[in-house]
């Protein structure tokens, strides 16, 4: 059975998260999507992890339902079209931040675990390093490979550890201002333990493909969302046993793993180079012309995905991995709802077409991808027309930069 998971979520405890993302709306934005796993987030923080051990019940396989008098209240505002299975995995993000070698490093991990009790004897040895209470993804001084080993000694060798947004510059594993340049150089001795890599909204498979110390690993994508709405911009897609062993067995073996669903790169905030203060905007090439200097006030651009990309790649575009699946790049309806309508995709006008379309056709994933060009054409053309661009690849492409998300348009 093919499905889909979103695993990289922020509570409402996290900075700059809104106040809606909780589980029972995380629960509604799932079947509104047609995301059938979505990562819990932020398990380390305790008034979420109340959350998590008091609304979802396990269902023996290492994921969870939410409760039954929860899912009801949930499934009245549901539209009938997307009543479908809604599952949650324990999982939560870390920042590490400590010094190696001759810089500062910054990296981001998901973590996950299969049991409420693995959760909690992780959550404990870190309580005892650092403050778990402040944010909903706590930041601790600590090296990337002893996170990893407290999370396979405390929790169990079947609690994982996956680098977030692997190319991030500030904030990963291979970013420019503060990573590494190999997963074995992060990880050392334990990263064997290792199996997949977190892709991004600034990169897809492509990019990543061009990496050839990267063959190994599987690639996966998810929403790092701070807000519900932002569900299934990215996800995994699997053909497999809908538990916790079948989506990590998939991941480490490649049975089962079916891809990745992908925001298009340039619409990631750091795609290219630039200076947003400035207003400069620079592809790899332009930068390395220029220094890394920002060509307006000479100070250090920020380098964004493209260039990191560039100087790790050891191959050109085009060679395709073993360990790889296939991938579709979408945007999501309401943006595209919106770019029809010229409206803000938050808009009312927007939120009301985009609800008489789940209902009338389903959850957005199956609208985007499967449901009849004709059927659509029937409720709105021009949309019908946006769509049909959208799944022959036809789009206009402006690349985000130095923390500003990119447009892409379909016409």
């Amino acid at each position: 059975m093919k499905y889909y998971t979103d695993l990289h979520i922020h509570s409402k405890y996290s900075r700059a998260t809104s106040k809606e993302c909780d589980l029972e709306n995380l629960s509604l934005w799932a079947k509104k999507k047609g995301v059938q796993v979505v990562g819990t987030g932020d398990f380390t923080h305790p008034a979420w992890f109340d959350d998590i051990k008091s609304k979802l019940v396990s269902t023996g396989d290492g994921l969870f339902r939410i409760k039954p008098s929860i899912e009801k209240q949930v499934l009245k505002n549901t539209p009938e079209s997307c009543h479908g299975e809604t599952r949650f995995m324990i999982t939560g993000e870390i920042s590490t931040i400590y010094k190696k070698g001759d810089k500062v490093r910054k990296v981001h991990h998901i973590v996950t675990a299969p049991s409420i009790a693995q959760a909690q004897k992780i959550r404990k040895k870190l309580d005892a390093i650092g403050n778990i209470k402040s944010d909903g993804r706590p930041i601790l001084g600590l090296d990337s490979r002893n996170l990893l080993e407290i999370v396979l000694q405390e929790g169990g060798l079947d609690c994982n550890i996956i680098p977030a947004h692997i190319w991030t510059p500030w904030f990963s594993v291979l970013g420019s201002k503060s990573g590494f340049d190999t997963i074995e150089d992060c990880y050392g001795d334990l990263s064997d333990h290792i199996f997949a890599l977190e892709t991004g909204l600034s990169s897809d498979p492509l990019m990543n493909w061009r990496v050839g110390c990267l063959d190994k690993y599987r690639l996966v994508s998810n929403s790092d969302l701070h807000s519900p709405s932002k569900l299934a911009r990215e996800a995994t897609v699997f053909d497999t046993d809908m538990t916790y062993a079948g989506i990590f067995d998939a991941l480490k073996t490649g049975n089962g793993y079916k891809g990745t669903l992908e925001f298009y790169p340039e619409e990631g905030k750091y795609h290219l180079d630039g200076h947003r203060k400035c207003g400069v905007c620079l592809d790899p090439k332009e930068s390395f012309a220029l220094d890394g200097l920002c060509p307006k006030c000479h100070k250090p651009l920020t380098l964004g995905v493209l260039y990191r990309v560039e100087q790790l790649a050891t191959r050109a575009e085009g060679k395709k991995p073993k360990t790889a699946g296939p991938f579709t790049s979408l945007i999501p309806l309401k943006e595209i709802v919106g770019e029809v309508n010229s409206v803000g995709p938050n808009s009312k006008k927007v939120a009301g077409h985009y609800d008489a379309l789940l209902d009338k056709f389903g959850p957005e994933l199956t609208i985007l991808q499967n449901t009849r060009l004709a059927d659509i054409k029937e409720y709105d053309e021009t949309l019908s027309k946006a769509i049909s661009n959208l799944r022959k690849d036809k789009v206009k492409r402006q690349a985000g930069y130095d923390g500003e998300f990119g447009v892409i348009k379909t016409l």
